[in-house]
């Protein structure tokens, strides 16, 4: 290991030590350090993969869906359904794949399944049935652990009566609790929970073909006028009862109270794609046995840039803890 590298390690260690009971095996510890520090510098320092063995992938049967596996060396791996976010290539995403290969390093066996709506911008209720269906295939107690959009099939599957008592833990990456306020919110760049208030200015040509993928949804004339914001706004107010209807089948926020496991939700307070206000919401639908953890380190789903991470100790300590919980579903 090269000598600069050894502050920044000094420094997580630091973390670890002020926040992780001395109870907890160093061994744990030691693979979530490893797993955060790989992640928030994306994979400019690899000490997870230095010290663990490249995992294996292979498909994984389950009816139904698309579903790959991938598995490390760990004697016991923790069960995990790793849900994706918007990738146009679903569980073949190389950032997808990457992500999977670093849970398996971290003593996790991970069941990667393809959600197809979100490999094209848009989401259905159904898009629960694979995450299901990946769920029904898994030991019990399993963790899910859910990136973007991916929250919204996510937390609908750990409510699914059929599988939610498989599920020990759901950790939130950037997730979302209300689909109308996130479409509020892509449309139009406003966000709002409480006295919270902010704007992000968002490429109008994404906002297009956002809006192009859904088209199945509204005519025309509704099409154009969801393409300008402020236009957008108004119509929003009081929009057709079909799309209210399939708003309110995809807000986790109205479910959430029926997942019996416990959630964990990790937000940038500088998230440009989902802002941090809507895992707020979800905390505020059910706030028993829920955490939400607000950080800068951290900007959508990968490690915020121009950020001085390692000054932050508290945040690391928190995500530290955050994957640790991940690998104790029960």
């Amino acid at each position: 290991m090269r000598q600069p590298e050894i502050a920044p390690l000094l420094t997580l260690l630091l973390a670890v030590l002020l926040v992780v009971p001395v109870a907890r095996t160093a061994g744990d510890v030691g693979l979530g350090a490893a797993f955060l520090i790989e992640f928030l510098t994306d994979g400019a320092w690899r000490p997870l993969s230095m010290l663990t063995a490249t995992p294996h992938r292979e498909p994984m049967p389950v009816p139904g869906a698309a579903v790959d596996r991938w598995i490390g060396a760990a004697i016991v791996p923790v069960p995990l359904v790793l849900v994706h976010g918007y990738s146009p290539e679903g569980k073949d995403d190389p950032r997808v794949r990457q992500a999977a290969a670093l849970l398996a390093r971290a003593g996790f066996d991970v069941a990667v399944p393809t959600v197809p709506g979100l490999t094209r911008g848009r989401l259905r209720p159904e898009d629960a049935a694979p995450v299901v269906a990946a769920l029904a295939a898994r030991a019990a107690p399993t963790a899910i652990l859910s990136v973007s959009i991916g929250a919204g099939p996510a937390l609908l599957a750990a409510a699914e009566p059929a599988v939610r008592e498989r599920v020990g833990i759901v950790l939130s990456l950037g997730g979302y609790a209300s689909a109308a306020e996130l479409l509020r919110f892509f449309l139009t760049g406003d966000f709002q929970w409480g006295a919270i208030r902010g704007h992000v200015t968002h490429d109008p040509e994404i906002v297009r073909q956002f809006i192009e993928a859904n088209a199945d949804l509204l005519d025309r004339p509704a099409r154009d006028v969801l393409a300008d914001p402020a236009a957008a706004a108004s119509a929003l107010q009081a929009p057709p009862p079909s799309l209210t209807r399939l708003l309110d089948q995809l807000s986790p926020e109205r479910m959430v109270r029926h997942i019996r496991a416990r959630l964990v939700l990790v937000h940038g307070v500088h998230d440009p794609a989902v802002p941090y206000t809507e895992s707020l919401r979800l905390a505020a639908a059910r706030p028993e046995r829920t955490r939400v953890i607000l950080v800068g380190v951290v900007g959508h789903v990968e490690a915020a840039r121009g950020v001085a991470w390692l000054s932050r100790v508290r945040e690391l300590g928190a995500l530290l803890l955050a994957v640790y919980s991940l690998s104790r579903p029960c």
